[in-house]
């Protein structure tokens, strides 16, 4: 995704491994999550389910997130909702950088 203005939207040391954390661009609510093995994510705080629901309160496993009301099953990397559920959630691009998290909006 190219972005063209990253945001810093705090410390690295402030997003703990595996736990989502909501961040406020705007009026943007972005769900930002470090996995275990120390890479990056930014998603809209917003499940694809017709039902809607927050996002950075979901299980992380590996590169997916287990939407927390509904159970589906979203990939990191591009929002997609795995079989047997569809949808998808926007995604932004996001950089640790000297210590500080940057998301690309």
């Amino acid at each position: 995704m190219e972005t063209g203005t990253y945001i810093t939207v705090g410390n690295e040391h402030e997003f703990l491994s595996q736990l989502g954390r909501v961040v406020q661009i705007g009026d943007r609510e972005i769900a930002v999550f470090r996995t275990s093995d120390h890479q990056w994510f930014a998603l809209e705080n917003k499940s694809p389910h017709p039902k809607g629901g927050p996002l950075a309160e979901a299980i992380v496993s590996g590169h997916y997130i287990y939407d927390p009301l509904h159970d589906w099953k979203i990939e990191l990397s591009t929002g997609l909702v795995q079989a047997p559920d569809k949808g998808q959630v926007r995604i932004y691009p996001v950089r640790a950088v000297d210590g500080k998290v940057e998301v690309g909006v």
